[in-house]
């Protein structure tokens, strides 16, 4: 009977607070007792016993007793401790103080949510120890992860680190757009790192995570407990740094712990959505500690590189939808088409297998053009600024922040003004916010780079031919 209603109450929360909260908050729970009018609740920790008593209390309530539980009140207390064997502790998670946002790592929009992993018994004191990581995703290893070329350094980095021993660059810094595989690459090294060692103390979890954390124990007077945690660590993992840009005091939190963990020689590795020096609201200071180690750059994936994450999951599928077949040019189409974010890709072969199963049809390309529709339209439109602007910086061998920068010399300038055209002409973007982008220019400044590549485009051949090739390169 108990387990029933705390079934149906976990059911409804699943929907109501999304399944990220859920797998955070919920799920841990454990509704041990429902006598004397009282429903009592274990939660793992102290402090996840604190913060659902304060945020999930009466919502508790209330569906325990539409569940049919004749209750009063809800009780929350730390779980005993009891023997485990070591394939069964897990690590619970700490989520976000928004419950699910887009700069926590959830789990690939097509994609089922993460789980928590088990976590060796030997590296974790439950009486003493609140070192909870994020969940991870079981398939988020190095093993399901498709290297090429642009994004075989970044891999081959992760992995020495994910190696353990000394330490060699610190942090790495993984910097890269959406669905490029930063998270996928943070948790192949923690999943790496537990197993190769399972005593060392990783610490995975986003940057709104860690400011979360930091805020609950200034409110909770328990700052030295929270600084104490931080500094023990063995490998400290931050994804989405970027979030805690202009939020100051988490930033002097930061700095401390960063500097506190490379004195004694622990690995730090760090994920963003840009590199170090592009990341607005940064502190100057955190800036340069983050550059000091290995920078590596995700870049976009090319058509090789799409076909072969396509393969891969072709051959998962097939296992899952058994008498489906797919055309190659199907496939060829896919890694065409759907260029800018590995996500959208893998969720659009997903849905061509589970429409052509339901239907009972081979998946051909009259098919892909029918059910794909809304994606298709999406990914013809959806060209970046960062992208663009990426892609020039490379074609003509300058620093991004060169070229969005301040610096007036002909070989920044004109490959600034050829990302300004290309922006205006490939993007939806007003040049109010394309100015933005570029370094805060007034919209005038956007219209004189528009028209002036333009202009010389009609009549030096070269620079129409590398503007040419740099539309088919942001297109492909």
């Amino acid at each position: 009977m108990r387990d029933e209603i705390w079934g149906k109450v976990c059911d409804v929360f699943v929907v109501r607070v999304g399944r990220n909260a859920f797998a955070s908050w919920i799920e841990p729970l454990r509704l041990a007792d429902l006598t004397s009018s009282t429903a009592r609740i274990e939660a793992p920790t102290k402090f996840m016993r604190d913060w659902v008593a304060r945020n999930y209390a009466e919502k508790l309530l209330t569906e325990l007793r539409a569940a049919g539980a004749e209750v009063e009140r809800v009780e929350f207390v730390v779980a005993p401790v009891r023997p485990v064997s070591v394939s069964a502790v897990t690590s619970a998670a700490v989520p976000a103080a928004a419950m699910a946002t887009a700069g926590d790592a959830p789990a690939p929009e097509t994609q089922a949510a993460p789980e928590a992993q088990s976590v060796p018994a030997t590296a974790r004191n439950p009486e003493t120890d609140d070192l909870r990581s994020a969940p991870l995703d079981s398939r988020f290893t190095f093993s399901n992860f498709v290297v090429g070329k642009p994004n075989e350094l970044a891999h081959a980095a992760a992995r020495r680190v994910a190696e353990g021993g000394p330490v060699t660059f610190n942090p790495l810094f993984l910097y890269g757009g959406v669905g490029l595989g930063k998270t996928h690459l943070m948790h192949a090294i923690a999943h790496e790192l537990r197993v190769q060692q399972p005593q060392a103390r990783v610490l995975y979890l986003s940057a709104e995570q860690f400011m979360y954390r930091f805020i609950n124990a200034l409110r909770e007077r328990q700052i030295m407990d929270f600084k104490g945690l931080f500094r023990s660590v063995d490998v400290l993992m931050v994804d989405d740094v970027q979030f805690i840009a202009g939020k100051d005091s988490t930033q002097e939190e930061f700095f401390h712990t960063f500097n506190a963990l490379v004195d004694q020689r622990k690995q730090i590795v760090i994920s963003a959505d840009r590199a170090p020096g592009e990341i607005k609201d940064l502190e100057e200071r955190i800036k340069s500690r983050l550059q000091c180690g290995l920078v590596v750059d995700l870049h976009p994936t090319d058509y090789e590189l799409r076909l072969g994450i396509l393969q891969t999951k072709i051959d998962l599928y097939r296992s899952q939808y058994p008498g489906v077949s797919i055309e190659h040019s199907v496939i060829e189409f896919l890694a065409h088409r759907i260029a800018t974010n590995v996500r959208v890709l893998e969720g659009a072969l997903m849905r061509l297998f589970a429409f052509a199963s339901l239907v009972g049809r081979e998946i051909s390309l009259d098919l892909a053009q029918e059910c794909l529709t809304d994606i298709l339209r999406d990914s013809e439109r959806k060209v970046s600024i960062d992208e663009i602007q990426r892609k020039v910086a490379e074609h003509f061998n300058i620093r991004l922040s060169d070229m969005i920068g301040p610096k007036r010399l002909r070989n920044y300038a004109r490959p600034r003004q050829i990302a300004m055209y290309l922006s205006k002409k490939m993007t939806t973007r007003s040049l109010p916010e394309i100015g933005r982008r570029f370094g805060g220019r007034d919209h005038t400044t956007i219209m004189h780079g528009v028209r002036k590549i333009e202009s010389l485009m009609a009549d030096d051949r070269q620079l129409a031919e590398d503007v040419a090739l740099l539309r088919r390169l942001i297109e492909s």
